[in-house]
């Protein structure tokens, strides 16, 4: 089959074979692959319209004992740069950010063991308690996994205590590539692929939505990056929990692995192919908190139909090197002057008009 043929067959909504989406990520012209995406998330959403949230990230910790090399954030335990938000300290950015009318609160931190279950329960109950207009997104695989270890529980048993605390979904962080070789090359103390999925699998169950991520651009090949496209495609045809793909290349400047940043192009070629093989994911996120805001407009013509969050807070990213920021009125102003409509959005996809006067 042509590469024309192949490409008008993915932008209908046809199904692409692992060989097939390598061979249009190798092989495809990025403006003939960038049509193909934005013909199929025109599709899929013909109103014009590009949503986005008003969210923060807080990290309450930085100790982990994971030890990511790709991570300049984390500190080892017992290290002296080491720190642990009081839950006052949490709630007092929690509202911070729901008076500037953030509906997604992201709370997330390296896996700390001295954390044990019910810091989590407390802190989720009183998020919950005081501000009940947020929604907690929050933690990762690796935390829950790492909460299972501490309190030698099943994960599901941790997913439903934490659950009833507050937490209403689970973010995609810590898959990286769900591939094994590259996992013992930059994260060999984290969860294998098959875990982070048997993870998502059971928070699913739960009828916790879910978010499905790829940090790209550190060793991985390019079949790699389409497999692990593959394994959230899997995952999704059998449970369909996830509601967006969120790809963000890996920012080298200050780990361990150090490396070189992937370019824009790159990041448009990731991001049109994730929108014509994951065709069984509803939303596609401009993630433009590593690519900057400029290349995230540009994402609105390569498959994305959401531009993320404000990220009111966030230190992870940063840490690496990034210094990209960001209010709701730049993210807004890009939205326009590509031709499209901002709307904000919050957790779930539901439209919030009762926070349009938010000041984010």
């Amino acid at each position: 089959m042509s590469l024309a043929s192949l490409l008008d067959r993915a932008a209908s909504g046809g199904r692409l074979t692992f060989e097939e989406g390598v061979r249009l990520y190798r092989e495809a012209d990025i403006h003939d692959l960038g049509a193909a995406a934005h013909a199929r998330r025109m599709q899929l959403y013909p109103d014009d319209v590009v949503t986005y949230v008003i969210d923060t990230t807080i990290n309450y910790t930085n100790v982990c004992n994971v030890h990511c090399t790709f991570c300049a954030f984390f500190r080892p335990e017992k290290h002296g740069e080491g720190y642990t938000m009081s839950h006052d300290d949490v709630l007092s950015r929690v509202k911070f950010a729901a008076d500037q009318g953030a509906t997604q609160i992201m709370i997330q931190g390296g896996v700390n063991p001295e954390l044990r279950l019910a810091w989590f329960e407390e802190l989720f109950a009183r998020v919950r308690r005081e501000y009940p207009r947020v929604d907690l997104h929050s933690l990762s695989v690796s935390e829950v996994v790492g909460l299972s270890t501490v309190e030698q529980l099943p994960v599901p048993e941790i997913l439903v205590r934490l659950k009833e605390a507050g937490m209403k979904s689970l973010p995609g962080a810590g898959a990286e590539i769900l591939v094994e070789r590259v996992r013992k090359r930059i994260s060999a103390r984290k969860v294998k692929p098959d875990e982070w999925i048997g993870v998502m699998r059971e928070a699913q169950k739960l009828g916790m939505p879910t978010t499905a991520t790829m940090m790209f651009g550190s060793i991985e090949t390019d079949e790699e990056r389409v497999e692990h496209m593959d394994v959230i495609r899997n995952l999704q045809d059998e449970m369909g929990g996830f509601t967006a793909f969120i790809p963000w290349y890996y920012v080298p400047w200050k780990t361990p692995l150090r490396g070189k940043e992937a370019t824009g192009l790159e990041y448009l070629r990731v991001l049109a192919v994730s929108r014509l093989y994951l065709d069984n994911v509803p939303h596609l996120q401009a993630s433009w908190l590593t690519p900057g805001l400029k290349i995230g407009q540009v994402a609105l013509y390569y498959g994305c139909d959401d531009m993320g969050g404000t990220i009111l807070e966030e230190q992870v990213v940063h840490d690496a090197g990034s210094t990209n920021a960001a209010t709701r009125k730049d993210i807004e102003e890009i939205i326009i002057k590509a031709g499209f409509k901002p709307v904000i959005r919050d957790t779930y996809w539901n439209l919030r008009d009762d926070v349009a006067l938010a000041t984010a």
